[in-house]
């Protein structure tokens, strides 16, 4: 196993994780753009948004859903940013679906 996400869901990596159920798991950034940010994934290895079948529609809105949760918690009640990248050119460093969370900051458009 090389995928850096599937370490953390199996535990053989740490993370400072926020929450985890049997679908995902939640942690904070090891390089955080925000005051808040943290990460949620799948705990189902999914390469890239463009791998996503018929079958994980459900798991991405409950990562939606887990993420706006989440957020409330950590104090982004006036708001937050979700970003998913896809691919490389889009910034996508770990090749394993991830949502991440981003708060407490003005958020710009575009973000640059």
């Amino acid at each position: 196993m090389d995928c850096l996400f599937c370490k953390i869901v199996a535990g053989e990596i740490p993370a400072r994780k926020l929450y985890e159920d049997d679908q995902v798991v939640a942690f904070h950034d090891v390089g955080p753009q925000a005051p808040v940010h943290f990460l949620v994934i799948p705990k189902k290895h999914i390469r890239t948004l463009k791998d996503l079948e018929e079958g994980d529609k459900a798991l991405a809105g409950h990562m939606v859903y887990t993420a706006q949760q989440l957020a409330r918690e950590q104090g982004c009640e006036e708001g937050f940013r979700l970003v998913m990248n896809c691919e490389a050119l889009a910034g996508q460093s770990v090749f394993h679906i991830h949502l991440h969370v981003l708060g407490q900051r003005p958020m710009h458009w575009p973000p640059g």
